[in-house]
């Protein structure tokens, strides 16, 4: 039994004694009629109970009012936003890859462009075009594979410095997802953690992307030289050309 409980206990004991006692008179004691004062007994036991009811009523009350206080603290808490943002870091990191996949040397990450440099630098070898033009067009195709290289390395060291942004930002949030003092805050902080994974596939995606068109450059730069390989060999063995066998002798007599 509680202490608030206590006195409503012993109220109701009181009133249902009262109620049962019965009412007790002295025949030597004569009262005028005009001075007699009359208690009765049961009405006041009924009168205590009463009250005693009117003061559980309003303890309910007061409870329920205090359940509806605590309810809108935590309506209040659940609705308190996160008073932190890592969406401009991560929009740093992500431009940051954007600009260096932007300036991508010689041939850029363009599909018209791609198709134009496999019709004229990477396509067929011209029989008509001259040694120095031959030479000119080997000396452009390896210029754009050194390019791709060396782009693809400029993205993977990109990377490589965004991984301690990451950790940072990571850290911050878990903190703050931990520390959330309502739903909403632990929402936000869930979405701005999948954000960072976002920026972090950006990454991936630009260092597989870089590294495939460094490959792909390096292969049709073989391809090509196979290509312009076999037109010089032609031209090599073509009756008329300009090289004319002749007796080598490797030692004067």
């Amino acid at each position: 039994m509680t202490v608030r409980s206590r006195p409503r206990a012993r109220v109701r004991r009181l009133a249902a004694a009262l109620i049962a006692a019965p009412a007790v008179s002295s025949p030597l004691l004569v009262t005028p009629a005009q001075a007699l004062i009359v208690f009765d007994p049961k009405n006041y036991a009924q009168n205590l109970l009463s009250a005693a009811r009117a003061l559980d009523q309003i303890n309910n009350q007061i409870t329920s009012l205090q359940n509806e206080a605590q309810m809108l603290i935590n309506q209040t808490r659940n609705l308190a936003s996160l008073p932190y943002s890592s969406l401009q870091q991560l929009q740093q990191s992500v431009r940051r890859t954007q600009a260096l996949l932007s300036r991508a040397q010689n041939i850029a990450f363009d599909l018209q462009e791609v198709d134009r440099a496999f019709q004229t630098t990477y396509g067929k070898v011209s029989l008509t075009a001259t040694d120095q033009q031959l030479v000119a067009g080997a000396r452009s195709r390896w210029r754009n594979t050194v390019g791709g290289l060396q782009d693809a390395m400029r993205i993977q060291a990109t990377v490589i410095e965004n991984i301690d942004t990451n950790r940072t930002q990571m850290s911050a949030l878990v903190g703050r997802s931990q520390a959330a003092v309502g739903a909403l805050q632990a929402t936000q902080a869930g979405n701005q953690i999948l954000a960072l994974q976002a920026q972090q596939l950006i990454d991936l995606t630009a260092v597989v992307v870089a590294n495939g068109r460094a490959q792909a450059l390096s292969e049709a730069e073989r391809a090509a030289a196979a290509e312009q390989g076999r037109e010089q060999r032609r031209r090599f063995l073509a009756p008329g050309a300009a090289y004319q066998p002749g007796n080598a002798r490797m030692f004067h007599n």
